[in-house]
């Protein structure tokens, strides 16, 4: 259907590292992605992968999750993700 949105999305675990930027190589070579959800942010992973894979294949990073529920992806906010990892203050 022409009207229905359409979205190619990846999801990747951030505890994946550079690996996530391989995945999102391949997929992005087969069908072109339009984004790329990263999960598991609560944990280790500090999501450095999104600086690369923003930086190489200009993919926006529409959602990141924080925890295990549905509730706990959120949309993408850029200045609060960088704020959290390098905190100014």
């Amino acid at each position: 259907d022409e009207s229905a949105p359409h979205e190619v999305m990846l999801v990747v675990d951030a505890g994946n590292g550079q690996n996530a930027l391989s995945q999102a190589r391949q997929f992005n070579e087969a069908v072109q992605l339009s984004g790329i959800t990263i999960t598991k942010l609560d944990g280790t992973a500090r999501g450095g992968v999104l600086f690369a894979i923003a930086g190489e294949l200009g993919i926006p990073i529409r959602f990141i999750g924080v925890g295990e529920s549905a509730l706990d992806l959120r949309p993408f906010d850029a200045g609060s993700f960088i704020h959290a990892i390098l905190p100014l203050e």
